[in-house]
């Protein structure tokens, strides 16, 4: 496949992901606005923290999801790719998510009902059914870790637009729900629980019926790979460490956060997460669109066509998120005025700075998924989890010392930076890459285009009495000088001629 054929694809599933996200956002929004009023604040925070708690686990399946989507990936990048040997990684994958969904169940069966029986705070009267939305949140769990392989293939396979088709599916069928939980005279909170496990179980078994249709390799064939079990453990207890040191980096600073500051700049954090969540979810989609190609590239041994999916992916995944960002660390104060009634402090500069560490960050998202398409990853999840742990512990030594809460967002983005060098000096030593040429032609020539655009952001400034037309032309004003910033310093002479093409067809099109 040439290169002008990968970028075609990466942008056509990079839109269908984008259209998937918006339709959900948006029925969403409205489906938590209809079930909080049904069900009232003290249930829907029973079914929140509950299904928070069971969600906990994903710690435990998350490392081996990693597993299981890198090995399909890279298998269907080997030049001798068999539908056999495809079918046991498959079926492999089925048995694993099996029995490591069995043993999180028994964990929540014991550990789990104790917990919720003895140490959470739940009203004596909906007690019985706050165990009802345990097992049915156990339930939903257990259905959504088996869906696992069958994603996995999608996105090996590339065919993003089954995201999309499915999500409408899923929407609708949440919209059903909310329906129900107003016309329904019996227990809402129940109800809602069982409903949202036969919504799993439908769209479960929607993605098996798509792939067994659509690939060969679905098709479940009992026998132990014994070889590529053992690798596949191998690499998920290094992934788990990597990320169950990242859990603790979140929760660790947000208790240090409850212990030194109170419950009201816990409040900041959360509102905080979801604003920059709802931003970075859009370089997420378009890094789960080039992804495959990355690690079928590195499969396949063709190493030029692998970095230069990575110095492009690099590029385009930080001036999106740049052109997001901007507008919103320059208008957050009004645009959480306009969201919140009442907006807790520190909220509004705790956004800006972690959209300054998602910006670090997201830079170098490729060299994670290069990494990873290697499979030697120890050295990284080593480092990964000594650097997170020194985020939790200089969050502690600064807060101990009185410095603002701010500091909790200050310490990652100067540890970034370390993180950064790591990456790129272990993809050096991995698969070769150009880690000097990466410096210059990504990371300074990003780190320009951010200076120059930001400074113009910080200063501008609109003579418009108006406070919503001062914020939507500034905004609008601060994306159009970013994008002629990143056109002209940010990309090289083909993605130049590339932009004017599509845009030139698109524009023909519409007139």
């Amino acid at each position: 496949m040439t290169s002008s054929d990968n970028n075609k694809r990466i942008a056509k599933n990079t839109l269908f992901l984008y259209f998937r996200q918006i339709l959900v956002m948006a029925v969403s929004l409205y489906t938590v606005r209809v079930v909080l009023a049904a069900l009232g604040e003290e249930d829907y925070g029973i079914y929140n923290v509950v299904g928070g708690f069971v969600a906990m686990f994903n710690i435990l399946s998350g490392a081996l999801s990693v597993a299981i989507g890198r090995f399909i990936t890279y298998e269907m990048g080997q030049p001798d790719v068999t539908v056999s040997r495809l079918r046991r990684i498959f079926s492999s994958s089925l048995l694993i998510q099996v029995a490591m969904g069995l043993f999180i169940c028994l964990l929540i069966g014991t550990f789990g009902v104790w917990f919720v029986g003895n140490k959470m705070v739940i009203p004596a009267d909906r007690l019985d059914v706050t165990f009802y939305v345990l097992w049915f949140s156990t339930l939903s769990f257990f259905i959504n870790l088996l869906s696992i392989p069958y994603n996995a293939l999608i996105i090996a396979h590339e065919q993003m637009k089954a995201f999309a088709y499915i999500s409408i599916v899923e929407v609708a069928l949440k919209l059903v729900v909310a329906y129900l939980l107003i016309v329904s005279p019996v227990d809402k909170l129940w109800l809602y629980s069982l409903s949202m496990v036969l919504v799993s179980l439908i769209i479960r078994s929607v993605y098996a019926v798509y792939c067994k249709r659509h690939f060969a390799e679905c098709r479940f064939v009992w026998g132990f790979d014994k070889g590529l079990l053992s690798r596949m453990f191998v690499f998920s207890g290094w992934a788990f460490l990597g990320a169950g040191t990242s859990v603790l980096r979140e929760h660790g600073v947000n208790i240090l956060l409850n212990m030194f500051c109170g419950p009201i700049v816990n409040a900041a954090r959360g509102i905080t997460s979801q604003v920059t969540s709802a931003v970075t979810l859009f370089v997420n989609n378009f890094m789960q669109a080039v992804n495959p190609q990355i690690t079928k590239s590195f499969s396949s041994g063709d190493l030029p066509e692998m970095h230069r999916l990575i110095f492009k992916s690099s590029r385009f995944s930080f001036y999106l998120m740049l052109l997001l960002s901007l507008p919103l660390m320059k208008g957050i104060d009004y645009a959480l005025g306009l969201w919140l009634v009442e907006v807790p402090d520190h909220t509004a500069m705790f956004i800006r700075l972690l959209l300054v560490f998602n910006l670090m960050d997201c830079l170098v998202l490729p060299l994670i998924t290069g990494l990873l398409a290697e499979g030697n990853i120890r050295v990284y999840e080593i480092a990964l989890s000594t650097l997170n742990a020194c985020i939790v512990l200089l969050s502690y030594i600064a807060l101990k010392c009185g410095f603002a809460p701010e500091s909790v967002y200050t310490v990652p983005i100067i540890v970034e930076i370390v993180i950064i060098g790591c990456r790129i000096y272990l993809s050096s030593k991995a698969f070769n890459f150009p880690g000097r040429r990466y410096c210059i032609e990504v990371i300074a020539k990003a780190f320009m285009v951010a200076a120059i655009a930001g400074v113009f952001t910080y200063w501008f400034q609109l003579p418009v009495g108006n406070a919503f037309w001062n914020f939507a032309l500034v905004t609008l004003l601060t994306v159009l000088f970013t994008g002629a910033v990143i056109y002209g310093l940010g990309l090289t002479r083909s993605e130049q001629t590339l932009f004017m093409s599509v845009t030139g067809r698109i524009l023909r099109k519409i007139i």
